[in-house]
Formats: C-alpha cells, sequence, structure tokens
C-alpha cells in the first residue's frame, strides 16, 4: 500500500480550523474549543490516531442527532470524595474534561475523589485528562472502556474494547510523568488511521474474523485486535472495564455501540476518573524532590547494548510536541482532504 504525502500545519491554524467546524456543527465556542484543543494535542504529541481524523466521524454523529450537541454534567449520585455522571449522550471529550475538573477539585479538598461517568462516548487521549490532574499537583489514574473488538485471551470472538489506561504524576524541576497505554497492542485508532492513508499495518497488531494474522487494515478492521502481553493485556483490560462500565452504570463489552458502525444509538461509554492530592502522605515539596532523584537516577542507569537513551513515561511524546510545536503537525493529505470536506458541509472557510 502506498503511503499519501505529508503536509506540516501549524498547531494554531488547526486548532482554529477545528474549533469553527465544530461551532459550524452545532457546539458551544467554550465546547468547541475543548474538543480543538484536545484533538490538536494529541497530534502534538504524536497520538495521530486520536487526533483531527476524529473530526470527520465525530461530526458526523452530532449531525446525525445519535450524540448530543449541548454536553450536560446530570449529577446522579454524589458524596465529597465521589460524583456519578449522566453524560446524557454528549461528547466524550467535553464529559470527561469535565469530570477530570471535577475529580481534581474535590481531591484538593477532601485528599481524594473519584468520578464516574456514564452515557459518554468516546473521550479521545486519555492523557489529556492526566496531565491536568499532574499539573494541580495531583497523581490521577483515568480509563475508558471501548466499543467490543478484543478477544479475551484464548478465545476467538471479541468481548472488549482496547480499554485504556493512563497516570499522570506530579514531578518539580523534572517534567511531569504521563502514562497512557491501550491494553490492546494498539488502540484501534492507528487500524483505522492505516486505512484513511493507504497504509499497511504492522503484524501482531490485529488478525482477521478468520483469525489470521494480518498487515492489512481493511481486514483488521472487521477482525480483532490482540491483547497487549497476551494474558497480562486481558486481566488489565477486564478491570478497565468492570471501572469504567460496570462500576459506573455504562454499558460494558458488546454491549457498547460502535463509534464507527452503529449511527442510530448512542455508544453509553463508561469513563472513571481516580485523583489524589501528591502531598496525602508526606509535604508536597518533599514528594516533587524524590520524584526528581528517581527520574533522574532512572535516566542515568548504564544503557543496554542497542539502546541510545532511557525514555521516562511520556517523554517521547514530550519530544515530539517540541518538535511539532516548532516544525508543525505532519498531516496526510487524506486527512487534509477529509478536513476540508468537512468543513465545506458547514460553509467553513478552509483555512489549513
Amino acid at each position: 500500500m502506498s503511503v499519501s504525502t505529508t503536509l506540516r500545519v501549524e498547531k494554531e491554524k488547526l486548532e482554529q480550523y477545528v474549533m469553527e467546524v465544530f461551532q459550524a456543527a452545532g457546539l458551544s465556542e467554550e465546547h468547541s474549543s475543548i474538543v480543538a484543543k484536545h484533538l490538536v494535542l494529541a497530534n502534538l504529541r504524536g497520538i495521530d490516531s486520536h487526533g483531527v481524523s476524529r473530526v470527520e466521524i465525530y461530526t458526523k454523529r452530532l449531525d446525525l442527532g445519535v450524540t448530543e450537541k449541548k454536553s450536560k454534567v446530570n449529577v446522579v449520585k454524589e458524596s465529597p470524595a465521589s460524583m456519578l455522571i449522566d453524560g446524557g449522550n454528549g461528547l466524550g471529550i467535553v464529559l470527561a474534561t469535565k469530570g477530570m475538573e471535577i475529580a481534581v477539585k474535590k481531591a484538593k479538598e477532601t485528599g481524594i475523589a473519584v468520578v464516574g461517568i456514564k452515557d459518554s462516548s468516546h473521550c479521545g487521549m486519555l492523557a489529556d485528562y492526566t496531565m491536568y490532574a499532574a499539573k494541580h499537583d495531583c497523581i490521577a489514574l483515568a480509563t475508558t472502556n471501548a466499543p467490543s473488538s478484543m478477544a479475551p485471551w484464548g478465545g476467538k470472538v471479541g468481548y472488549f474494547g482496547t480499554n485504556p489506561f493512563s497516570y499522570g504524576i506530579p514531578a518539580g524541576i523534572e517534567h511531569d510523568i504521563i502514562f497512557d497505554m491501550a491494553t490492546s497492542v494498539v488502540a484501534r485508532g492507528k487500524i483505522t488511521l492505516a486505512r484513511k492513508n493507504n497504509q499497511s499495518i504492522p503484524l501482531g497488531w490485529a488478525i482477521t474474523k478468520e483469525g489470521r494474522p494480518t498487515t492489512d487494515p481493511f481486514e483488521a478492521a472487521d477482525g480483532l485486535v490482540l491483547p497487549v502481553g497476551g494474558p497480562k493485556g486481558y486481566g488489565l483490560a477486564f478491570l478497565m472495564e468492570v471501572l469504567s462500565g460496570l462500576l459506573t452504570g455504562a454499558a460494558f463489552g458488546p454491549y457498547i455501540a460502535s463509534l464507527y458502525k452503529d449511527l442510530d444509538r448512542s455508544q453509553n461509554v463508561g469513563q472513571f476518573f481516580l485523583v489524589m492530592r501528591a502531598d496525602l502522605f508526606e509535604e508536597l515539596e518533599q514528594f516533587k524532590e524524590r520524584m526528581d532523584q528517581m527520574i533522574r537516577e532512572i535516566r542515568n542507569i548504564p544503557l543496554a547494548e542497542g539502546f541510545e537513551k532511557i525514555y521516562l513515561p511520556g517523554e517521547i511524546e514530550l519530544e515530539t510536541t517540541v518538535e511539532r510545536q516548532t516544525s508543525g503537525i505532519p498531516l496526510s493529505v487524506n486527512i487534509l482532504n477529509e478536513l476540508e470536506a468537512v468543513g465545506r458541509r458547514y460553509g467553513v472557510r478552509y483555512s489549513l
């Protein structure tokens, strides 16, 4: 398969264009800004599968009325240290952003807080939410479930989604530690992006519906992704399903609607945030100093043969952010054409 031509786009221009598109699609200025910043941040960090390539499907679901244009935080149950939110089938990025803000606020007051969201939708890149918590001197764990695309270890029929999780930990002088991973070998969005760009995928990412290894993203889209680390990834996916889906009252496993295929019903995805103050047990400055110490010691460990550097969790994405802020965000012509077509649908002037 051919790799499509790639062009560089300035972050500010991309963010402004995406914001205008979502406003034209019926979102408020505040919510359009939240979604645009989130998607462009994903591209900045090199997580292109969760970036502006999602504009087309998000707006399509808004147009069809299967995602609500007004995302509201409907409180179902609340205590000083917890809140359950009914998302009312709103945009997952907006709901998760608000949910993490609430979790951090509660954690600041009580020391530790838990926020769950049900009847949500695809919430993009989890790292955005744990980055927010770390910036506010909190340690955070964020999870979400996803439409069924992965079989339990030993099975051949999909049950779990890619069920990612992310954690954020504040540091002192050093950069905050941000970790974000799918419990599958890769996020399913990477297969979707490869399909849009007419690129093959590596062996080991997915299997066909017949259970055969494949490098074809079209076959993979109809097949299953594989759990990272085999049974270990399956075990992690199970926990993320419980926290995000069963605990919150959201849909779980095969009962979650597909973002791309089920265009006649809400997804009912669940999200779960656990946040604690970093000074829960010791003074904040002491914690941050010890974090910095650990980061530096890990960085200075002698390298194994074949390695040039030891990366801290999230450091590769941080380096990518710095490079793309300077040189622009690389987008394929296919994705740029898709963005232009979405804008044309709403009469938004293409400015990339």
